[in-house]
């Protein structure tokens, strides 16, 4: 890693050693999450993998009005991959499974960074039931000693046997089994081996990943800390200190690893924001991308949609302070309270967040349907834009399969039918 001279005693803590306008500092935080600039044509397995090791933990949510968060996520980043090849990563090791951010697919090598708390896991909070684990712990052993003799099981594998309706409310009504083997997964005494049709396989963690030895290989807890914080910043571009403990959800940084004291030791670069009054920090593997924005020559020209769970607008806070984007996944509000639909995707053009649109995957009859388009309020409607946005609805469809797209609702009627037009001549 490329050092900076360390700061001296007394040094001006307001003093950094780059200048960055707000849109150049945008155009940063999308070079490092692989979004500035348009998906290449051909992708392969191994350009997955490089990406989820650039984002360094890929979220996973099971919501499939159309494609599941960590499939769209890729997509978004480098269009018509195979998204099998995510599935096949996790089977043949690149890949585990754990409590990040939250749930994530995460690299291998990070596997180290994250024991600890697999060995702690009542530092985990709600992810984490000491109660079921006291009060059922003959029957986890059962659960653990028949995986030890007949290999990986999925929950699906066990019926519900004697629970009565008001029994299953509680922990996501999981029957007992998934429940033990959540509790096994994040004692890290158990992995997920394999998915099938996103089904999960736990099997013995020895046997997932069998080059692992606690004794020899487990990092000291401020080495983890250090290493995530490093991530963190690389990931994000351009960081605040506020932002870092977010992404793989960090509690209190210590005094040790916080990005002003590794700035102070030359391992990142301090830079200011026009009109900012915090210093942001960013790590020197984007020297080269750096540069290039504070000579304004790193522009976006990507138009793309964005799971809700997608690392730009994963933390509310984040997405509003540096693309001033208002985001809630409103999938758990009441649809009578829903300001604009189920689960919006972002949209991300040429640097801007400048809408959103609630779709659905009519996939039996190879529709994709737009439920409602909404875009900011400064957007200027032009017909560049519209013609964007048909692009990117199509391309949207396709990858699902879709023949055509249907929209329902647009700011205007005349917005509205441009669109389908745009969207028909294109398919």
């Amino acid at each position: 890693m490329a050092r900076f001279p360390p700061l001296s005693k007394g040094h001006d803590m307001t003093q950094a050693d780059y200048h960055l306008s707000l849109p150049s500092a945008r155009a940063l935080h999308l070079h490092a999450q692989q979004l500035l600039n348009a998906p290449q044509k051909n992708t392969s397995k191994q350009d997955v993998l490089r990406c989820i090791r650039g984002m360094h933990a890929l979220q996973i949510d099971t919501i499939s009005v159309v494609a599941r968060s960590p499939y769209l996520v890729l997509w978004s980043r480098l269009g018509n991959y195979q998204p099998q090849w995510l599935d096949e990563l996790l089977a043949e090791g690149q890949l585990f499974e754990y409590w990040s951010h939250e749930a994530c697919f995460l690299p291998i090598e990070d596997f180290g960074h994250y024991r600890r708390q697999m060995l702690n896991p009542e530092n985990l909070g709600w992810k984490f039931n000491q109660k079921w684990l006291t009060s059922h712990a003959d029957e986890i052993h059962a659960l653990h000693q028949h995986i030890t003799q007949h290999g990986a099981v999925r929950s699906i594998d066990f019926e519900r046997q004697g629970e009565q309706e008001n029994e299953r409310k509680g922990w996501w009504g999981w029957k007992p089994e998934k429940r033990s083997l959540e509790v096994l997964f994040t004692s890290g005494k158990l992995m997920v081996a394999r998915r099938h049709h996103f089904q999960r396989f736990y099997d013995l963690t020895e046997r997932v990943h069998p080059n692992w030895n606690d004794a020899i290989h487990l990092p000291q807890p401020q080495v983890s800390e250090r290493h995530k914080v490093f991530n963190a910043v690389k990931a994000l571009g351009v960081a605040k200190a506020s932002w870092v403990a977010d992404y793989f959800r960090m509690k209190k940084i210590s005094e040790a690893c916080h990005p002003e004291m590794l700035a102070q030791e030359g391992q990142l670069i301090r830079v200011k924001i026009t009109d900012w009054d915090q210093i942001v920090y960013i790590h020197p593997d984007h020297l080269a991308a750096l540069e290039l924005a504070a000579d304004n020559k790193l522009k976006s020209t990507n138009v793309r949609l964005l799971s809700p769970f997608d690392p730009v607008v994963w933390d509310r806070k984040r997405a509003s302070e540096l693309f001033d984007f208002d985001y809630r996944l409103e999938c758990y509000t009441p649809a009578e309270k829903r300001q604009f639909g189920y689960f919006c995707l972002p949209i991300l053009r040429h640097g801007k967040l400048i809408g959103r649109i609630d779709a659905k995957a009519h996939r039996k009859a190879r529709i994709m349907e737009i439920k409602s388009l909404h875009l900011e309020p400064e957007t200027r409607i032009s017909s560049t834009l519209l013609q964007d946005l048909a692009n990117i609805f199509n391309k949207f469809g396709k990858w699902h399969q879709c023949d055509s797209i249907s929209i329902a609702e647009a700011p205007t009627e005349a917005i509205k039918k441009q669109l389908i037009a745009l969207c028909d001549e294109s398919i």
